[in-house]
């Protein structure tokens, strides 16, 4: 895992990047953020989908809800970053679509998109 911390119109960001999913469960969600927070202060993250397991796009599961919600919980405002295309389920497209009209949670295709949002956050 890598964190760097990035600065965009006044805000800090941290924007993870890694080669493997760090984000498998709840705990794994409250590990990354506990991590962040600890070696940023940031409480904006940016991060690819591929760091997510794919159970977490999968909504029968309940992941996504339970992760995003300790997030919200925490105070923790994320960008997950990708393609989300590939995903058939009508109920992900209304979640994702739901997720970016909100102000915590934002499902966006390129890091800079994610960074951009987030800074301009309240």
């Amino acid at each position: 895992m890598n964190i760097v911390k990035v600065e965009a119109h006044g805000s800090d960001i941290a924007v993870v990047t890694g080669s493997e999913v760090l984000i498998e469960d709840v705990q794994t969600a409250l590990d990354l953020m506990a991590s962040v927070q600890y070696e940023t202060g940031c409480h904006r993250i940016v991060l690819n989908k591929s760091l997510l397991s794919e159970s977490f796009f999968d909504l029968k599961t309940r992941l996504a809800g339970e992760i995003l919600q300790k997030f919200i919980n925490y105070h923790v405002k994320i960008a997950i970053i990708g393609d989300f295309s590939g995903y058939a389920s009508k109920s992900l497209r209304d979640f994702i679509y739901e997720s970016n009209n909100g102000k915590d949670v934002f499902f966006l295709p390129t890091e800079q998109q994610g960074i951009e949002k987030l800074s301009r956050l309240k």
